[in-house]
């Protein structure tokens, strides 16, 4: 007896030793600085005094369940890990184009897009990147690879940069390792409330962040100004906490009004939008990564269409497509439905587009890689 006591105990001790180390082993990965960390001080003081901030997090202006469908999360979660699409990747290596981001003349009015949500915008002599992830778009980087070929650009690649905007605090918009590197190249980041959190941890100068609420400004001059504006989303690093906000921007310069969706599902918000900014240049629309289980936390494609049509901008560009799947719908699909817009340029990763230029680019490049 007092001998299967000693191994139950044995058995027990070894059990429990295991458990301490995987515990402790967890905790030091979540540790890494690339998990950031959670928002504090002062910064806290500001964001629990947001109108937008109650019960203790970030809320959409209208109410916005993360699941859609009847499944369950863990359901939900399978089918998106383990759901079958064999189109949902390409098939073939994409056509990029490798551009001299440094010799880029600044007179000029200049979008690249690097692929997912990420873009590089010349205009009025200033240098805006947008969501930049050239490192990782997951805590592991065995997850959520990019697309074969499409990661041709680094953040060495990039030219000294004037606004650096974040659009929010998900691994695919806020790369740890990119805006580390970037750090000594940016005069100023504008992000949403809480958001700073990390750039702070990250070694940013308080004098480079700005972080702003819906319906808040920024203006470095009388000729420039970036407008914050709600999105109907979510955010969290290592959960989904909501302790920091999601937004998107207006960026009025003298010679463009450039609209940045961020992520978020269809609302009552692109209505005021439209109403408070009537002429729109450039819009830069979420199409990607949608699902039916979390119908409200990306636009459908149909309300990509509809989105378009209320803001009637000159000029579109879709984004959060063509270089990582996070959806288990066809990798092509949003660039087809990027067709059915008649203003919609469909640039190359890496490819110059002019936004002085009256042609608009539509060039369907992914056709050659997508399976009949």
């Amino acid at each position: 007896m007092s001998i299967n006591k000693n191994k139950g105990i044995k058995l027990l001790s070894i059990i429990v030793a295991i458990v301490a180390i995987l515990t402790t082993a967890v905790i030091i990965y979540l540790n890494q600085p690339k998990f950031g960390r959670s928002v504090r001080g002062e910064r806290l003081e500001r964001v629990q005094q947001s109108p937008n901030y109650r019960d203790g997090k970030f809320q959409n202006l209208e109410p916005t369940p993360h699941l859609t469908s009847e499944k369950s999360m863990v359901r939900a979660m399978f089918d998106y890990l383990f759901g079958k699409n064999d189109n949902v990747r390409p098939y073939a290596t994409l056509p990029c184009v490798k551009t001299d981001l440094r010799a880029l003349d600044t007179e000029q009015e200049l979008l690249l897009w690097f692929g997912h949500s990420s873009y590089l915008i010349l205009s009025a002599g200033e240098r805006i990147l947008i969501d930049p992830v050239f490192e990782d778009a997951s805590p592991v980087s065995f997850f959520n690879k990019p697309f074969e070929g499409t990661d041709i650009y680094q953040a060495d690649d990039m030219p000294d940069i004037d606004y650096l905007i974040i659009t929010h605090d998900h691994w695919d918009h806020l790369d740890y390792e990119t805006v580390s590197k970037l750090q000594d190249r940016v005069k100023t980041v504008i992000c949403p409330l809480g958001v700073g959190e990390q750039f702070d941890y990250w070694g940013y100068k308080p004098e480079q962040i700005v972080e702003m609420d819906w319906s808040e400004r920024y203006s470095a001059d009388s000729n420039f100004t970036i407008h914050c504006l709600p999105t109907r989303h979510f955010s969290g690093r290592v959960s989904n906490s909501c302790l920091t906000l999601w937004a998107g921007y207006m960026v009025v310069t003298p010679s463009q009004t450039i609209y940045v969706s961020g992520d978020g599902g269809y609302g009552t918000h692109f209505a005021a939008i439209a109403h408070q900014f009537p002429d729109i240049d450039v819009a830069i629309v979420e199409n990607g990564q949608y699902n039916d289980d979390w119908q409200h936390l990306h636009l459908m494609p149909e309300e990509m269409v509809r989105v378009v049509e209320q803001l009637h901008p000159k000029r579109v560009f879709t984004g959060h497509n063509g270089k990582y799947a996070l959806s288990r719908h066809a990798w092509d699909e949003p660039l087809n439905g990027a067709l059915k817009i008649p203003s919609a340029s469909t640039p190359m990763i890496g490819e110059v587009v002019c936004l002085q230029d009256s042609i608009i680019s539509r060039n369907s490049w992914w056709q050659l890689n997508s399976k009949l």
